[in-house]
């Protein structure tokens, strides 16, 4: 009876991320040696902002010079209530996501990302996550109207990733958040035949 991959664990890639080639695909940019996590990962749990998708990814008091989206805008947006903030909508799927997060968070130079949140984060701190799914929800609209009516092609561009976003709450997230308190509570995937943890 094998595992159901409903949850996959980065943190083995952060581990061994340090001094590992990252090759960010632009090529007016040069290839990056990652530095060790704890040099950079230093976001605080108590700062992290709302929109933060549950899972060991979030940002906290991070830089808003909007640099998160040029390499991860699969996994980062930004806020508009404190002055553009980076925040962490998709938590990383496979190692190529994990770099991508990781090189977001290299180049904030505040270090406000982190990577503990399964420290934090509880299967009852989930659920009322996604109980207040709805202020979420209403917030993307809110920005998506603000900034697809902006002049500038930056702000039209979150627009994309705020679509994402509400797809994605729309979607496929509950089944990941299921598969997260599956994780934090037992530390491995479900096998097949398991039920998933409810999220009400």
């Amino acid at each position: 009876m094998g595992e159901i991959d409903v949850y996959w664990d980065p943190l083995p890639t952060v581990r061994m991320s340090a001094g590992e080639l990252f090759a960010s695909g632009d090529p007016s940019a040069s290839d990056f040696r990652m530095p060790m996590p704890r040099e950079y990962l230093l976001g605080k749990w108590e700062e992290r902002n709302w929109r933060n998708v549950p899972g060991p990814f979030y940002g906290a008091l991070t830089d808003n010079c909007w640099t998160g989206r040029l390499v991860a805008p699969a996994h980062i947006l930004y806020d508009d209530e404190q002055h553009g903030m980076e925040f962490v909508y998709r938590q990383p799927r496979n190692e190529a996501d994990t770099y991508k997060v990781l090189y977001a968070a290299v180049n904030d130079p505040y270090a406000g990302y982190a990577c503990d949140g399964d420290d934090h984060w509880t299967p009852e701190s989930v659920r009322s996550w996604w109980a207040d799914r709805r202020r979420l929800v209403e917030w993307i609209d809110r920005a998506a109207t603000r900034w697809l009516a902006s002049e500038r092609p930056d702000e039209r561009e979150i627009v994309e990733g705020l679509t994402a976003y509400r797809q994605y709450v729309e979607g496929e997230l509950e089944t990941h958040l299921k598969g997260y308190i599956f994780w934090l509570d037992q530390r491995r995937n479900p096998l097949a035949g398991e039920d998933l943890p409810g999220l009400v």
